[in-house]
């Protein structure tokens, strides 16, 4: 008989004992979203050590395409299935444009505009509401009034940790790329989890990422000089950026947006900032107040209620 064992990217199976595939999979799935937040929680130490060399859309728009050219020769060498029909490339794409391009552009375009880390933070912090919002119209998901309680409990916990960080002296011009990456991860993970939930993750990968390098580029082009510093730091801040949060993290997010509903993901990005918080304290020093403590966790306790 054929044995297979689970594989948490491709969301199927490989050779191995078929016996095992009920503890394996109950093992990925608990987890995958707590591994998913601590390595989309590091996210700043390439941000932070990468854009006093770059421009922001520069910035991205190396990291894209590096993430191109790795993931087509994985894609190539491994064999795995391309999108099959042009629907499904424009469906994928345009998630990446969105859950990508959008995002991180808009966060990446207001810190370097001035905003402080801990406003962008909040700003973005609304996502799990909006998303459960719209898991409602568009996916017809239930939201319980368990989970509504615990979305709210998340993002005043969030607000708690970022309270002490909040500056002033920013603009409009500041905080309106914050908002625009706001609609654009809702929008995303909504459009990826009705349109196109299910793919490789190597191939789709490629698809995801040649429309917002393309998109990036287009932007840089009319806005920015292209100048890039050369250093370690720079290559260090690159290399982490693109195998750790551009592969690894990003390939968990689709397999969870595959294997969950959209309230369950969305809810795990309340746990980010206080994540980040730490981390921040942990390596860099940075100020970690009682206050914070407080708020991570409240945002740890609506994660809990909040998912299913």
């Amino acid at each position: 008989m054929h044995r297979r064992n689970f594989s948490p990217f491709l969301g199927g199976f490989m050779p191995g004992e078929e016996n095992n595939q009920p503890m394996m999979i109950s093992r990925y799935a608990r987890a995958l979203p707590w591994l998913f937040v601590l390595l989309w929680s590091t996210g700043f130490i390439g941000a932070r050590l990468g854009l006093p060399h770059t421009e922001p859309l520069t910035f991205l728009l190396i990291r894209y395409l590096a993430v191109i050219a790795l993931m087509t020769l994985v894609s190539v060498m491994s064999q795995a299935p391309w999108p099959a029909s042009a629907s499904a490339w424009f469906h994928i794409g345009l998630a990446g444009l969105l859950v990508h391009g959008v995002y991180l552009g808009g966060v990446f375009m207001a810190i370097s505009k001035g905003l402080p880390a801990g406003v962008a933070s909040l700003v973005v912090g609304v996502q799990p509401l909006l998303t459960a919002v719209g898991a409602g119209w568009l996916l017809g998901e239930t939201v319980i009034r368990r989970q509504w309680l615990g979305l709210i409990l998340g993002f005043v916990g969030v607000g708690f940790v970022v309270f002490d960080k909040i500056g002033t002296g920013f603009g409009v011009a500041a905080l309106l790329p914050a908002i625009v990456a706001l609609m654009g991860i809702t929008a995303g993970t909504l459009y990826q989890k009705r349109f196109c939930a299910a793919f490789d993750w190597r191939t789709g990968s490629v698809a995801q990422f040649l429309p917002t390098a393309l998109v990036t580029g287009l932007l840089a082009a009319l806005t920015e000089s292209f100048r890039v510093d050369w250093t370690g730091e720079f290559f260090f801040a690159l290399g982490w950026l693109v195998l750790v949060l551009s592969v690894g993290a990003i390939s968990l997010l689709n397999w969870l947006i595959r294997h969950s509903d959209a309230v369950n993901i969305a809810s795990l990005f309340y746990l980010v900032p206080p994540s980040t918080a730490l981390l921040a304290w942990l390596l860099f020093g940075e100020s970690f107040s009682g206050v914070a403590m407080v708020g991570m966790g409240l945002a740890v306790w609506g994660v809990y209620l909040a998912r299913k």
